[in-house]
């Protein structure tokens, strides 16, 4: 499903137990972080299992279905169950399939917390009752105990109390637990709201729930540092109007301003590359490729961040393609998981909705992001050999935050400056 994605939701089953499923045909429709797609059977066969029913959340390397290759209707007829499992890097998943029907904890705990039959599974090998379950701090969607989460507890047995363990975030090597993180993964709940009366009630959906659970999660994790720069921008907006006639009848493209900015943000990294990491634990990750994700708004009012990849190799023709592609893409809901896997470093236009700058959270796992502002003509001092006069100019504010554990002010007010410096020497006469 994809590097960093680590569970998915079953939406819709699209076939039935009983049903005949030919190799590769869509079986199940499952959602991970803001991108739905269709499952292919990986064999052909009769559907004998649903392990997962709809809207439960799966972990990535959970067994959801089998599949009988021999013509058997009933997982006791067919072995196909083990043979299955075995595909599967954890060998309790083939206890899991086993042992499902005749598990004696609830699925559900005095709490009303989930617990998936692999959970389940490995409480009940390792003599985990309900009341200890229900106080390991699960990392899943909604607080879910993962096979991660309970695997950790079990190592961890013994050694610390139970609610002291910190959730875990990034993939983090198992030694290292400061004090840093656990306070980041501190538990805290939310105030109740009471509506009053005439008060209108709307229910979060998926993609809505998944942004608020990333953006907490960020500024938990991270604390966030923002600077600011003003940049002259006269000379890309007036190349601009001068080329994009020919630049569509050309290369049937529209170009806007935010592949001028991507290009001056590559162009920056380069220079700074401590920008263009990742932090786990206490592990900093240079990151060899520049992939610059760009915050997109949806008709639903929702946001994603499609990702593009290696933007380092692109010239500004190969950028504005990408950039217009996977806009279009992100409207129109043709977005492939890889498209918004991998980002570096992220990229959000607010000048889009008039705003001339934000303070953007940062994406995790990456440690920077940038917000560029609404471009407004402002009178500027303009300073020549032959004395400074008024006039009018294209200005516009950056604004850079990011995380101080690993970016101090110096690297992120350098960087945001160099960003700017790339935009105001930008050639006006620039052929493309």
């Amino acid at each position: 499903m994809g590097e960093s994605v680590t569970e998915a939701t079953i939406t819709n089953w699209l076939k039935n137990v009983g049903d005949k499923v030919e190799i590769d045909e869509p079986l199940v429709e499952v959602a991970t972080d803001k991108v739905d797609n269709e499952l292919p059977s990986e064999a052909g066969g009769i559907l004998i299992k649903q392990l997962f029913e709809k809207d439960q959340v799966a972990q990535v390397g959970d067994v959801i279905a089998i599949i009988s290759t021999d013509g058997s209707d009933s997982v006791e007829a067919t072995p196909a169950a083990n043979p299955v499992a075995q595909s599967v890097s954890a060998p309790v998943v083939a206890q899991d399939m086993n042992e499902d029907e005749t598990l004696d904890l609830d699925k559900n705990g005095p709490s009303g917390k989930f617990y998936s039959p692999l959970v389940r599974s490995i409480a009940e090998k390792e003599g985990i009752g309900m009341d200890e379950l229900e106080t390991i701090s699960g990392t899943g969607q909604g607080g879910r105990v993962t096979k991660k989460d309970i695997l950790t507890h079990i190592e961890n047995r013994g050694a610390v109390p139970t609610a002291a363990a910190p959730k875990a975030v990034v993939e983090a090597p198992k030694a290292v637990a400061t004090p840093v993180e656990t306070n980041a993964h501190a538990h805290i709940k939310g105030p109740v709201v009471i509506p009053n009366p005439g008060d209108e009630i709307i229910e979060m959906d998926r993609m809505r729930k998944l942004i608020a659970e990333h953006m907490v999660m960020s500024v938990h994790v991270a604390p966030h540092v923002t600077s600011y720069v003003e940049a002259d921008v006269t000379n890309i907006v007036n190349w601009r109007n001068k080329v994009k006639g020919e630049f569509l009848k050309r290369e049937n493209e529209n170009i806007t301003f935010t592949p001028i900015f991507i290009e001056a943000i590559v162009k920056a990294i380069k220079d700074f590359p401590m920008i263009n990491v990742s932090v786990s634990g206490t592990t900093i990750i240079k990151r060899k490729d520049i992939n610059i994700g760009m915050a997109t708004a949806l008709p639903s009012g929702n946001l994603i961040v499609p990702v593009i990849k290696k933007a380092d190799c692109l010239n500004l023709v190969g950028i504005t393609k990408a950039v217009n592609e996977l806009a279009n893409n992100a409207r129109n809901n043709k977005l492939k998981p890889e498209d918004i896997q991998g980002g570096t470093f992220t990229v959000t236009n607010v000048g889009t909705f008039g705003n001339v700058m934000g303070t953007p959270i940062i994406n995790q796992p990456q440690v920077a992001i940038l917000a560029v502002g609404a471009i407004r003509k402002v009178p500027a001092v303009i300073e020549t050999p032959h004395g400074d006069f008024i006039g009018i100019r294209h200005k516009m504010f950056l604004s850079h935050s990011y995380d101080h554990r690993v970016v101090d002010g110096s690297l992120g007010g350098q960087f945001v400056r160099r960003v700017a410096d790339y935009l105001e020497q930008f050639d006006s006469n620039r052929e493309f």
